[in-house]
């Protein structure tokens, strides 16, 4: 069952042929399927707008619709009293009479224009993705590395110091090229940190384990100990066990912004070292005053 048309307009019945093109226009445009792909409800409700124009721009179809004679789809029909008593009072209303014409012409053309300054706006490029391995030293401390695109372009990327794998880097500007005079999109750099053989993250701390002589856990005192930044000369506490940590300040993760330094981590492991037979003959040798049993800490249950 076809709906009212002056209701489907959201017209009173004597809107002028004024009011009932200037209704159609707006909700045609509103509801038009070109503007709302993918949207049954929309080309429904254009259907149903479209057929109650057409009703009512035509002044002897909407005379006759008015009088009960014709339904809303332009059938023939024998009005009800109560409608015939209804269709009467309408025809009092004063209404403009001549044809509002199809207004598709203007309706089309607006849709068009449109169209066209939507296509000459500027639009901004889009953004583009790249993936970038770094070295575990390089995203410890940071660096600027050369980087060449896809498309022949080449860059210099600064590598912040403590960047991890799956952040991402916005090289604004390096994407694609904008339209009509629009911004050109971003890069964005895709990190994966490689893994390295001796040394291992833990937030802004690096951790490393330092090999030491049986000769220096026992006897303490300096070392040389490579370390990302350099060698440095550390001092190991006299009777120092495997897995004794040392902690340098700030030779960690680099400082970046209000990120503070990391600190590197040594953790001790004594290496016995090939066989001597002269440790063999002192230890053979040797009655300790105080000897602590080393597993008596273990304790397991019977």
């Amino acid at each position: 069952m076809a709906l009212d048309p002056y209701a489907v307009l959201g017209l009173k019945r004597d809107a002028s042929a004024e009011a009932i093109k200037s209704a159609y226009r707006k909700l045609a445009r509103k509801h038009h399927p070109d503007l709302n792909p993918g949207k049954p409800e929309a080309e429904a409700r254009f259907k149903a707008v479209s057929t109650a124009h057409d009703l009512l721009s035509d002044p002897e179809k909407r005379a006759r619709f008015d009088r009960g004679e014709i339904d809303a789809e332009g059938q023939e029909q024998r009005p009800t009293n109560a409608y015939r008593r209804h269709a009467e009072a309408a025809q009092g209303a004063r209404y403009d009479g001549q044809s509002a014409g199809s207004p598709f012409d203007d309706l089309f053309a607006d849709m068009f224009e449109a169209r066209r300054r939507a296509e000459a706006a500027p639009r901004p490029g889009q953004d583009e993705s790249y993936r970038l391995d770094v070295s575990f030293i390089d995203a410890m401390l940071g660096t600027t590395t050369p980087m060449r695109l896809p498309d022949g372009r080449s860059l210099n990327l600064r590598i912040p110091p403590g960047v991890t794998t799956g952040q991402v880097l916005r090289l604004r500007g390096q994407g694609g090229g904008g339209r009509n005079g629009g911004a050109a999109g971003d890069a964005l750099i895709g990190i994966t940190v490689q893994e390295h053989p001796l040394l291992r993250r833990d937030g802004r701390n690096i951790a490393m384990e330092l090999p030491v002589s049986l000769r220096e856990a026992v006897l303490g005192g300096p070392v040389e100990v490579p370390t990302p930044t350099g060698r440095l000369r550390v001092t190991l506490p006299a009777h120092s066990d495997s897995g004794r940590q040392i902690r340098l300040r700030g030779k960690g993760v680099a400082a970046h912004g209000a990120e503070p330094a990391g600190d590197l981590l040594l953790t001790l492991k004594v290496v016995i070292g090939p066989a001597d037979a002269a440790l063999d003959a002192f230890l053979q040798a040797w009655s300790p005053a105080a000897m602590e049993d080393p597993r008596a800490a273990l304790d397991f249950p019977a």
